[in-house]
């Protein structure tokens, strides 16, 4: 598949922590692209959204939570061999509710230098980057 052939995905996610400075991952439906690794949660950003508009409405339907407060963590693209995949992350600094499963994915909390060993998606090493580098925002 050619690079101009392949289809284009615009995705946000959300770096939860809690108390403990876990970092909450969800895994992926056996039946989706690349199903059973791990991922920071969030989801594909509807056409007329804002990127941060797609992540409040992700959360809300992955995670049952209502984001009040994000912070542009990192922006980036990964190439995989069948799809690219534009990524903007947020770290949601304040929530109503629980996380759960809202969709039937399993939830867990890892310490951030566990994360890669977790299972996350090869993308996810720039976030795991970001999120163990001093500064601010990071665009890549």
């Amino acid at each position: 598949m050619t690079a101009a052939s392949k289809p284009e995905l615009h995705v946000a996610a959300g770096v939860f922590q809690n108390d403990a400075g876990e970092v909450l991952i969800a895994q992926r439906p056996d039946g989706d692209h690349m199903g059973g690794a791990w991922e920071f949660p969030g989801g594909k950003i509807a056409a007329g959204e804002t990127p941060l508009q797609g992540l409040v409405r992700e959360l809300g339907e992955e995670l049952a939570v209502r984001v009040d407060c994000a912070r542009h963590l990192v922006r980036f693209s990964h190439d995989y061999p069948d799809r690219l995949v534009h990524l903007y992350v947020w770290r949601v600094l304040a929530w109503e509710g629980k996380p759960r499963g809202a969709e039937g994915q399993s939830l867990k909390w890892v310490r951030p230098g566990e994360l890669m060993e977790a299972g996350l998606l090869p993308a996810d090493a720039v976030i795991v980057d970001a999120l163990t580098r001093p500064g601010d925002s990071q665009t890549r």
